[in-house]
């Protein structure tokens, strides 16, 4: 925006230049004019008084065209020059924009994987929360089916134990009446 006003200036700043320049040079035809009715209104030595104020006129115009002429050229140089400024700061602000529109995407990828990655550790913090209460109730049960089993091993050893003193009976049943059948016979 700054660079566009800029340019208008100048280009108004040359407008300006070239309207006084050609009234510089409206002026130097009058005074021309004026000087050959001069010229012309006298003779002799007034017509060479004339001469040499036209002619010294005519030099003042000149030279004050020759003036806004070269002020013109150093107004169409800075134009030059803005312009050239202008199209290097536009060319650096796209460089800008793409590198503003690549690291954007970037942090959307970034993003996306940080959501992703989020969302993972979520699912994964729920399997540790389900795989914990598995191991919990694997150790509760494993508790449960441990007691019970040393439930079972003592009623084992006193079944056995009972299974002995049984089998010691049936023995001495059975050996105690053949030997009365022995003692008897």
């Amino acid at each position: 925006m700054a660079g566009i006003t800029s340019i208008e200036a100048v280009k108004r700043k040359i407008q300006s230049l070239q309207q006084q320049a050609d009234e510089a040079e409206d002026r130097a035809e009058a005074l021309q004019r004026e000087v050959d009715e001069e010229r012309n209104a006298r003779k002799g030595r007034r017509e060479y008084l004339g001469f040499r104020l036209w002619h010294s006129t005519a030099a003042l115009a000149e030279a004050e065209v020759a003036s806004l002429n070269r002020r013109i050229q150093l107004v169409e140089e800075e134009l030059d020059r803005a312009q050239e400024r202008l199209a290097t700061a536009l060319q650096k602000l796209e460089e800008a924009e793409k590198a503003a529109d690549e690291s954007e995407r970037g942090m959307k990828v970034i993003e996306n994987r940080a959501t992703k990655d989020e969302e993972k550790m979520e699912l994964q913090e729920m399997q540790l929360k389900e795989a914990k209460h598995i191991a919990e109730e694997a150790d509760r049960k494993y508790e449960e089916y441990s007691t019970k089993e040393d439930k079972y091993e003592e009623e084992i050893k006193v079944l056995t134990e009972k299974l002995k003193e049984a089998e010691t009976r049936a023995e001495f049943a059975e050996s105690g009446p053949k030997d009365q059948c022995k003692s008897t016979m």
